[in-house]
């Protein structure tokens, strides 16, 4: 009998102790859970969400423009290309020029025509998301644009931007801007700003005592001479570093070129670019007009070894990367 209370006490116990450790667990279950739901671990998870990749910019148009990283990028310029891809951008489409005078780095990159005159076929066939364009005018008479192919392609659903590049500070805005589209701001640093402060520290070298050195700017081709002014990528180069463009006070020189106008001002110096495919034909032409006429050789900038070619990688192409590299030749020429 006795031992027959004791099994029921020691079964009792023993099923006591397990409720307790049962109802424990219960317990401590339900703490786990408020844990896991804690405020702070909420705000957490809302922090790992994806960043908004929309970048939205206003074109030299005047146009507002919203895109989201796009992938397939057509460029209606070979500096255009070559800006894109210093922001970190691939190309599927480029005009002639980028072909023939940058080294593009994207692979198979389909030719859209010429930059004169694009092929809007070519293009709509490519399905692009962005098209980038020049706003400026085109061809060797102006003639050409580029605008007015917008309407067709924004009825065709795809993305047109359009820039004008010139100066240092026009090529500045459309880096940010596809660096912005790409999401590169460590390339606008290093093909931008950086650039930027190289530029500002060879200007503040300049130092001009007495009269600024005057410049006859000129661009030759197998058709004959034209001089430009400040209003040029080089010009306006030129007037940044202190040199009197001849040109901006004798605008009759942009108009008809004359070598007598030219013996007559006399210029300090003497700066040509060479146009087209061929450097010695485009300089032939002026060649043989100098050689022609004794007084050539008795100009300040030719006795002085101040008429100088200026390579066309610098100074009739957009120097892009090496804006500091063409404001450096330009300066050692004239300080020198």
């Amino acid at each position: 009998m006795r031992e027959a209370i004791l099994g029921k006490r020691k079964l009792l116990i023993t099923m006591t102790l397990a409720f307790a450790v049962c109802l424990m667990g219960m317990l401590f279950v339900g703490c786990t859970t408020e844990e896991v739901t804690d405020p702070v671990g909420t705000e957490e998870a809302e922090s790992t969400e994806p960043e908004v990749t929309a970048y939205t910019f206003t074109d030299d148009l005047g146009t507002t423009i919203t895109v989201d990283r796009p992938e397939r990028v057509i460029a209606c310029m070979g500096s255009f290309a070559n800006i894109w891809e210093l922001a970190g951008g691939t190309l599927i489409g480029a005009t002639d020029d980028a072909f023939e005078d940058y080294a593009m780095a994207s692979t198979n990159v389909e030719k859209v025509g010429y930059f004169t005159e694009p092929s809007l076929e070519a293009i709509i066939a490519l399905e692009p998301d962005l098209v980038i364009m020049t706003a400026a005018s085109t061809g060797k008479d102006g003639s050409a644009t580029q605008v007015d192919l917008k309407d067709t392609l924004v009825n065709s659903g795809i993305e047109v931007a359009y820039f004008n590049v010139t100066v240092f500070e026009d090529y500045l805005r459309m880096l940010e801007a596809c660096c912005g589209i790409t999401g590169r701001a460590d390339l606008f640093e290093k093909n931008g700003t950086d650039i930027q402060k190289q530029i500002e520290d060879i200007k503040a070298k300049v130092s001009i005592s007495g009269e600024a050195p005057t410049v006859m700017l000129m661009t030759t081709f197998s058709g004959g001479t034209r001089v430009l002014d400040s209003s040029s990528m080089t010009g306006a180069m030129l007037a940044e570093l202190g040199a009197k463009n001849l040109a901006d006070e004798n605008k009759s020189l942009l108009r008809d070129f004359s070598l007598e106008s030219v013996i007559e001002l006399n210029p300090d110096f003497i700066l040509v670019v060479p146009m087209g495919n061929d450097d010695a034909a485009a300089m032939k032409n002026l060649e043989e007009a100098t050689a022609a006429n004794p007084a050539w050789a008795t100009l300040d900038a030719v006795k002085g070894g101040h008429y100088v070619t200026l390579e066309k990688e610098l100074f009739r192409f957009k120097p892009n990367e090496n804006w500091g590299t063409s404001y450096q030749t330009l300066y050692d020429i004239l300080f020198s």
